[in-house]
């Protein structure tokens, strides 16, 4: 099933722009997808107990309480530069959990559809079609109007691939300004609420913070999960362990 329309296989083909921040506040350019179903997944209880063990077998870094919300500059990378941008008319339009929302349903279009993520990678993509492309698929995606705006400057200037990069960063600077601890986390399948938020007290217990989520899925993890903090993971995935167990094996 298609969820990126026709129109939208022509974004891109502009060259780079500065793009002052105003501009962002300027009408037109949006995106849009359907909203993605939710798929059952593994339980999440053992993924400390599994990190714990790769971490000492150094195919991790443990996770402790010390580690930061960003593990540095958000605007040490253009896709940073761009979020801090956006950030900034959120938080000056007290906007920052409504266009946050809105990122997370890019987000979820970029993980559920092929189409949609191969668009945002383009390189041969004509500008002139993206506009059309991105407002007839706004709507149905129902952004806000920041977002939108924010997404059609990415069109024109030809950074559509930084979404991911942009949105993480994002949702690392809202949760700074909420006073939590960011952890991304990659499954190898949608998890449920229920276990997303079994996941938030464990890490919560872990960490002693707040702790905000930034979910994404991986189908080549094959099960488990994969949790960043900072510059700290645990990696209870199952590719992980098929790994280690092949490697000491080998080394046997």
């Amino acid at each position: 099933m298609r969820i990126v329309s026709p129109a939208c296989a022509a974004l891109f083909s502009f060259p780079f722009i500065v793009t002052p921040p105003s501009l962002l506040l300027h009408p037109g350019y949006p995106f849009a997808t359907r909203p993605p179903t939710q798929a059952s997944a593994p339980i999440v209880r053992r993924v400390f107990a599994w990190g714990s063990h790769f971490c000492e077998n150094g195919d991790s870094t443990r996770v402790d309480g010390s580690s930061g919300t960003l593990g540095g500059s958000v605007q040490a990378s253009l896709g940073g530069r761009y979020a801090t941008a956006l950030f900034d008319l959120a938080e000056q339009g007290r906007t920052i959990d409504t266009v946050e929302a809105s990122l997370a349903k890019v987000r979820a279009a970029l993980d559920q559809s092929d189409d949609f993520k191969a668009l945002t990678t383009s390189p041969v993509v004509a500008r002139d079609a993206a506009g059309k492309a991105v407002l007839s698929t706004a709507d149905e995606l129902g952004v806000d109007q920041t977002t939108r705006n924010f997404l059609g400057v990415l069109a024109q200037n030809r950074r559509l691939a930084e979404l991911p990069a942009i949105i993480r960063a994002f949702r690392q600077l809202a949760a700074r300004h909420r006073g939590e601890v960011t952890a991304e986390v990659t499954s190898a399948h949608a998890l449920t609420d229920e276990q997303i938020d079994e996941l938030k007290q464990q890490l919560r217990r872990r960490v002693g913070r707040e702790v905000s989520v930034d979910l994404s899925i991986d189908p080549a993890l094959l099960g488990g999960l994969v949790v960043r903090i900072g510059s700290q993971m645990i990696d209870s995935s199952i590719r992980t362990r098929l790994n280690a167990l092949a490697s000491a094996m080998t080394k046997g």
